[in-house]
């Protein structure tokens, strides 16, 4: 039997064994494994001619469609790398990855170009925008506009050529997550590291090709393409959904019949307060959490929902694709574990000095093997900060092997139980999680500041039931706003939904008088702020 080693090649594999299984539905309209294969070839075949070069970037800024897969795996086909955008972000965030790593190539839509256009122009290094439709003689180019335009149907329509000659270990994609500092960087992810994890998440969930699988999450998550690569290594179903409304991801689920769901927190916690359909439990095999610890009661009351599938609760960092899951019969007895780790990976428990900690001792969760990425694109410093050199006698290391080997230090502190279950116990930095999402205060406080209505701000995450982090703002107001008292704050409401993706608008937003507080090394202190903030709830 043949084995994917690329990429493109999980498709490829699969449309020589099933040639007219479908791979793909998005509403009424589906397409082969031949169909899709086909597709992807020519794409690739599309970038080719554009001149694209080897390991070159394609930006991919589109909701979940028929396109978006394509070119997903188009670009690696061709020897290129696809960097997915959330189709959430603004265009100030768009063009700030087009620029961090200089994308060549942008696929896109009408509708979305029309709303870049003044971002790309400060996009150099691009060159061409493919748009999934051209109406006749139109051309939404800017004057002076340096890239050209091609429609998605001409890119297609060309004679075949090979794409440029990759190995397993070369670039495949570059997922964008937030930091703990500044804008989002990007994880560089290679063709060995995708196909590996979709090898170990379909081993452990037991993905048949008799499998349909929900995309409801982006696509632009590790967790989201996941469903993609699974799905095609065992040449099973995907459902694309962009939905609205919880109630749709169920309608969609009834509809298509599907057997494997995977959600963040924050969905499944609407999804369990509502009615499900009967049939929904004759077809779910399994539903799968990730981006946060799943609440007891959500948990509780999905099992009542749909009491023949198997819950898979998981723990992953983009970093490494994916880490750890406890496996269903787990769940009853330890409903609060991460489990422990993925086929093809290896989980350690670190002190600061390197040397494993002992049972219930906390240490930083440690992730090595075939799914550690290649570190963030164009910064070796934070890369320096999470790929690390394991010591030479760390579990699995022996003194005589000359080669090192790099692990991703996760930043999070857990502990592993006498039975070697791992539960997780905090992060290390001040990243907040809201809705699933990773997102960085500094990031949030940039654009607070773009907006010129605050002197000096700070943001920080505090426990939400529903969202897992709500998002709060401390400000000054700005000198030439200060009159305004109370409208301030309504100002920057609505400017902060003009600027930011539904996500990371904040929850609260509270104006004092400044200066705010600093730490030792001049920094307004975070972390003194949110304390106080807290404790002023607490007394309400």
């Amino acid at each position: 039997m043949i084995e994917s080693t690329l990429l493109p090649e999980l498709i490829f594999v699969t449309a020589q064994r099933t040639p007219l299984a479908i791979a793909l539905t998005d509403g009424a309209a589906s397409r082969s494994y031949a169909d899709l294969q086909a597709d992807v070839s020519r794409f690739a075949a599309g970038l080719m001619r554009l001149g694209l070069g080897r390991s070159e970037r394609l930006a991919i800024y589109l909701e979940k469609r028929f396109e978006t897969v394509i070119a997903s795996f188009g670009a690696p086909a061709a020897g290129a790398v696809f960097v997915p955008i959330n189709p959430l972000l603004k265009p100030e965030q768009v063009a700030f990855i087009l620029r961090d790593c200089n994308v060549r190539v942008l696929l896109t839509s009408p509708e979305r170009l029309a709303l870049l256009q003044e971002a790309l122009s400060a996009c150099p290094d691009l060159q061409h925008v493919v748009l999934t439709a051209i109406e006749l003689g139109d051309d939404t180019r800017p004057g002076t506009a340096a890239w050209s335009l091609t429609a998605w149907n001409d890119l297609l329509d060309g004679p075949a050529r090979p794409g440029h000659r990759v190995i397993d270990t070369d670039m495949a994609a570059i997922l964008y997550t937030s930091g703990s500092t500044g804008r989002p960087k990007g994880v560089v992810l290679s063709h060995r590291n995708m196909v590996a994890g979709a090898k170990s998440v379909a081993s452990y969930l037991e993905n048949t090709a008799q499998d349909t699988l929900l995309a409801a999450l982006p696509l632009s998550f590790d967790a989201g393409f996941s469903q993609l690569t699974t799905a095609f290594h065992v040449g099973a179903r995907v459902v694309l959904l962009n939905y609205l409304l919880p109630r749709d991801v169920l309608k969609t689920m009834a509809r298509e019949g599907v057997t494997g769901l995977t959600a963040v927190p924050p969905l499944y916690i609407q999804l369990a307060q509502l009615d499900w359909p009967e049939s929904i439990n004759g077809t779910l095999r399994y539903f799968a959490n990730t981006g946060g610890r799943m609440p007891r009661e959500t948990l509780n009351l999905l099992r009542q929902r749909v009491p023949q599938a198997q819950p898979f609760l998981m723990y992953g960092l983009t970093e490494a694709f994916r880490s750890t899951y406890l496996p269903p019969e787990e769940v009853e007895r330890r409903p609060d574990s991460i489990g422990k780790a993925i086929p093809n990976a290896e989980i350690l428990v670190l002190r600061e000095d390197g040397s494993p900690c002992e049972a219930d001792e906390p240490g930083e969760l440690v992730h090595r093997g075939a799914l550690v990425g290649m570190g963030y694109w164009n910064d070796i410093e934070k890369t320096a900060e999470r790929y690390k050199l394991l010591a030479a006698d760390a579990p699995g290391r022996q003194p005589g092997l000359p080669l090192p080997e790099y692990a991703v230090f996760s930043g999070d502190t857990v502990r592993r139980d006498a039975e070697g279950y791992l539960y997780f116990i905090g992060r290390r930095d001040e990243m907040m999680k809201t809705s699933g999402y990773r997102v960085s205060p500094t990031e949030v406080e940039e654009i607070l500041y773009a907006t010129q209505l605050v002197g000096e701000c700070v943001a920080f995450g505090v426990a939400h039931p529903v969202l897992g982090h709500a998002i709060q703002i401390i400000a000054t107001p700005a000198v030439a706003t200060r009159a305004r008292g109370q409208n301030d704050i309504n100002f920057l409401w609505t400017e902060c939904r003009m600027r930011m993706p539904a996500y990371m608008v904040p929850a609260g937003i509270e104006l004092v008088t400044g200066p705010l507080p600093r730490n030792p090394n001049g920094k307004i202190d975070r972390k003194l702020l949110s304390s106080e903030w807290l404790a002023r709830q607490e007394k309400v």
